[in-house]
């Protein structure tokens, strides 16, 4: 592979856990502009879904689908890497947005439970690597796979949701780093770190706190889903001589 850029992804494949979520169909709107059949995968309204893989582009022969599954669920993963294989015969693009995530201050010790601790973890380190191993035998057999792990500042800056989110970001983007090696050069790994994104994906967070990040932000603003995608894009096209590292896409927040 020469890992030239390239400005179209017509005949690609793109697979988005957490299809439904802001980021990930902020991603899939991006990829499907470009030519790329989207998979979303998700937890949801099967209609709904469907309903919103109808409504990506699709001017250049793409087929876009929804597919159920569960990312802490391995073997709805195998399912869902079996139907694309049998729908599509290939995976060129994996974008890990999956995961959730519930305050619990740093200084609460007994706030953060063992239950809460394990389910974090699965979701936001296990389900995501189940994920990678599911999908990495179709992203192999095309030879110029590419896997974006959403991660965030929370993985290096120790501050974020709670420690249990801190420690799944940060092992996500090490191991990341381990694959990239371990699956070169038939497959690029790369973590793109955000900060804090309007989205609903942590409980509670209001217009106060969107105001206040955004005063604390050198950039001024809070991000936002397209900010992502745009990274997200951009790795599938002309970053294409990156792997192995993070992309940190947030307003300068970490500084």
């Amino acid at each position: 592979m020469s890992f030239d850029p390239v400005s179209r992804l017509d005949g690609k494949v793109a697979v988005i856990t957490g299809g439904l979520g802001a980021i990930g169909y902020a991603s899939a709107q991006r990829l499907a502009a470009l030519g790329a059949s989207c998979v979303l995968l998700h937890r949801g309204s099967a209609a709904d879904a469907a309903a919103r893989a109808d409504a990506l582009p699709s001017a250049h022969g793409q087929r876009h689908a929804e597919l159920v599954a569960d990312i802490v669920d391995t073997p709805s993963l195998q399912r869902a890497a079996t139907q694309v294989a049998q729908q599509y015969g290939r995976c060129d693009i994996l974008v890990n947005s999956a995961g959730h995530t519930r305050p619990v201050a740093a200084a609460d010790l007994d706030g953060l439970t063992d239950a809460l601790i394990d389910e974090l973890l699965q979701a936001n380190f296990r389900g995501v690597f189940a994920t990678i191993r599911a999908f990495v035998p179709l992203l192999k057999q095309g030879g110029d796979g590419l896997v974006v792990n959403v991660s965030s500042i929370a993985g290096f800056t120790g501050t974020g949701s709670n420690l249990a989110y801190v420690a799944a970001k940060a092992g996500l983007d090490v191991v990341g780093d381990a694959l990239a090696k371990a699956l070169a050069p038939a497959v690029r790994v790369v973590s793109v770190s955000p900060g804090a994104v309007e989205s609903a994906f942590v409980p509670g967070r209001g217009e106060d706190f969107k105001a206040k990040m955004a005063q604390t932000t050198p950039l001024g603003r809070i991000g936002l889903p397209q900010d992502v995608a745009a990274t997200v894009e951009a790795l599938a096209t002309t970053l294409r001589f990156v792997t192995g590292t993070r992309i940190v896409v947030d307003g300068g927040r970490h500084l």
